[in-house]
């Protein structure tokens, strides 16, 4: 398996194509800690990754896949760029921690990223946010 860093992803210069870098044609329902799904929502609350959280929308300027065109607004994700696995949390594995291994993502982008497909990318719909955009009544 190909492992994937930052350091190659923003190399790429289009969105499309760094999605096909990080796409891994997951499947729905597919099982990835099973019982065990406990080890991986544990870390996700401790205070190293939510330090390390942070450190990463930082980074990539809140930007979907850290592309500059692709300011997003909403639920942003970290992703690992590599599929974490039990062993990983188990030993604390220092890639689980490292921001060369992770990425910000949209709910969607991410989603696409593990069942693999395109067709669940939302290109270009960023809108400029105006003055009363959400209070029509004050337009």
């Amino acid at each position: 398996m190909m492992e994937r860093s930052y350091t190659e992803l923003i190399k790429i210069p289009s969105f499309i194509e760094r999605f096909r870098y990080l796409k891994l044609s997951g499947g729905v329902g597919v099982d990835t800690f099973g019982f065990d799904r406990w080890l991986n929502q544990v870390f996700y609350r401790s205070q190293e990754w939510k330090e390390t959280r942070r450190q990463v929308l930082l980074r990539d300027n809140g930007c979907d896949l850290a592309h500059p065109d692709y300011p997003t607004m909403g639920r942003l994700i970290i992703h690992h760029m590599n599929p974490v696995t039990e062993k990983d949390i188990l030993e604390r594995k220092d890639v689980l921690l490292d921001p060369e291994y992770l990425i910000t993502v949209t709910h969607q982008t991410h989603n696409a990223i593990h069942y693999g497909s395109e067709e669940l990318l939302t290109l270009n719909d960023w809108k400029e946010r105006t003055k009363n955009d959400t209070c029509p009544w004050k337009k």
